[in-house]
């Protein structure tokens, strides 16, 4: 098993910027790819980015797409998400994922994920 935890969420104001991490634990030698979902207040899960671990093979959301970074650190077994240009749409609960499953997948859809984190609040105020 493994345990993903992230940090950095908060309160920002449009325009501003945050940073948020995930540390992971446990079995991680097995993860071969990890991204960020989120999903704000009665709306649908929506996928924001991904990473893989080998290689670091980036893809992002279109809606997040020159504005957001994913990066990893496989020292550390961390994952970051740098936020810039920050909207109030941005504003959701983001969710850490992990895979260890092997094969060719959709690092879109969430189904394709084996570990969630438990999430981290960022509210962009306007």
């Amino acid at each position: 098993q493994a345990q993903l935890v992230e940090s950095g969420g908060g309160l920002v104001q449009a325009g501003g910027s945050l940073r948020l991490s995930c540390a992971a634990s446990g079995r991680t030698f097995s993860f071969r790819g990890m991204g960020w979902f989120r999903q704000a207040p009665g709306k649908e899960r929506e996928f924001v980015a991904s990473i893989f671990l080998s290689g670091g093979s980036t893809t992002y959301a279109d809606s997040v797409k020159g504005r957001f970074a994913i990066s990893r650190d496989n020292a550390q077994n961390t994952v970051h998400l740098e936020m810039n240009s920050l909207k109030p749409e941005d504003t959701a609960v983001y969710h850490c994922v992990a895979r260890s499953r092997s094969g060719v997948y959709d690092r879109s859809r969430s189904a394709v994920y084996d570990y969630w984190g438990q999430g981290t609040q960022v509210t962009v105020s306007s």
